[in-house]
């Protein structure tokens, strides 16, 4: 037999995570389970959800009868997740704090603390995603110092790639999408070729009944479920403005902050009757602009531009890196449907996405997130929306009125 591996498990107490564990397990390696607390407070029901999860982790780690650690990165997760969520709230945009939390948290910290502190030829999570490479594959990377030279030898080892996993509603690679080479090449996910209902199975004849009968989570990352008005105003300064019709410029009524408030979302407006929707944010003034409908024209975009795109295998597609242009899918929000799209590359590494058809309510601080052959091609931050199909609507019919006052005002040629 072969050197037994030991593999560190992220464990969260939930169902993923402990099928995870008993997979490895069962596959002969030597498993830890490590439980990371990374918030410090109660939910909105005075109880503290991160003890009950991690008392749920360290049953399954009994009945495997694998060692259980706790670590914690309370601090970390406020200066590097946290503090840039509320920076980002205040700019306006609206971020994803679990997209950040896998970048900086899980596969960065954790991953450190897995194979440095722990001793672990690998880590594992229960994500639902897969690698291009090989469990055993794992075992035979060694840490490699990034190229000095502006091109890398084409003789090296080539970047791993991100795909989606087998059950696509379940896929998870949304979230991955900022996460390094460096982790991913150390990166098991057991959870790669199955579906939910599959994971649930096996959690059930495992006799894993506590961690069953929990719901899915789904709130902020570690955080959890809570009114996100009131927990925000915790954080930040209320900044009241003004509610401003997108159609005539009339104050509908005011609101506590426009970080309280993201695009799309219905508008609570005191003494309105009909339903009112969050188009746009002027953060200079603190003016929301909102429309009476919701699906209005001012909700739909085509265009957006991203910060520096991060490629999961590190450099762009070579047809990108050659052509400046490429086709291929996009999302911003987790399990949407993908839509078509042309990438246009930028000299600094930023991309401009157009997309086949205009989707409702792309926001500023989301990611783009890029797919092509059920690869996740990696992500970035939204940070410029095009121009509504409101406002292009109303360019075009301002057109056509100057055209026709131009016609009018044309004296007739003389006979």
């Amino acid at each position: 037999m072969g050197v037994i591996r030991h593999v560190v498990c992220a464990m969260s107490g939930g169902v993923d995570s402990s099928v995870a564990a008993l997979l490895l397990r069962k596959r002969g390696y030597s498993v830890t389970g490590v439980f990371m607390k990374n918030w410090d407070s109660l939910d909105e029901r005075g109880v503290c959800t991160t003890e009950k999860d991690c008392e749920d982790a360290y049953r399954v780690c009994q009945f495997l009868d694998i060692p259980f650690h706790q670590v914690s990165y309370v601090k970390e997760y406020w200066h590097e997740v946290f503090s840039n969520l509320l920076a980002e709230y205040e700019k306006g945009r609206t971020p994803n704090p679990d997209i950040l939390c896998n970048k900086h948290i899980k596969f960065n910290h954790f991953h450190k603390y897995a194979l440095s502190t722990l001793g672990a030829d690998a880590m594992a999570t229960g994500h639902y995603a897969r690698t291009s490479q090989e469990d055993e594959e794992v075992f035979q990377q060694s840490h490699r110092a990034p190229p000095t030279t502006l091109f890398r030898d084409r003789f090296e080892i080539r970047n791993l790639r991100l795909f989606q996993g087998a059950d696509l509603l379940k896929d998870q690679t949304f979230f991955l999408s900022q996460i390094s080479q460096d982790a991913l090449r150390q990166t098991m996910f057991p959870l790669s070729g199955l579906t939910k209902e599959f994971v649930k199975k096996i959690a059930t004849e495992a006799g894993f009944h506590h961690i069953l009968k929990k719901k899915e989570s789904m709130g902020i990352c570690f955080i959890g479920e809570r009114n996100f008005e009131k927990f925000l105003l915790e954080y930040l300064e209320p900044k009241p403005g003004n509610f401003v019709s997108i159609e005539d410029g009339t104050v509908m009524g005011t609101h506590k902050g426009w970080f309280t408030l993201t695009l799309g979302q219905r508008a609570r407006i005191g003494g309105q009757r009909n339903a009112w929707f969050v188009v746009d944010k002027d953060v200079s003034t603190g003016n929301v602009f909102v429309a009476p409908t919701t699906n209005h024209p001012a909700l739909f975009r085509d265009t957006m531009r991203t910060d520096r795109f991060h490629w999961i295998a590190v450099d762009p597609p070579p047809d990108l890196a050659r052509t400046q242009m490429m086709e291929c899918y996009f999302r911003f929000i987790h399990q949407m449907p993908l839509t078509p799209c042309t990438v246009t590359l930028n000299m600094d590494g930023s991309v401009w996405i157009s997309l086949s058809q205009p989707l409702r309510a792309l926001t500023p601080g989301q990611f783009a997130v890029l797919y092509r052959g059920g690869e996740c091609l990696g992500s970035g931050k939204i940070i410029q929306l095009g121009p509504s199909a409101y406002t292009l609507q109303q360019g075009r019919e301002q057109g056509t009125a100057v055209a026709q006052h131009k016609e009018q005002q044309t004296p007739e040629p003389p006979s």
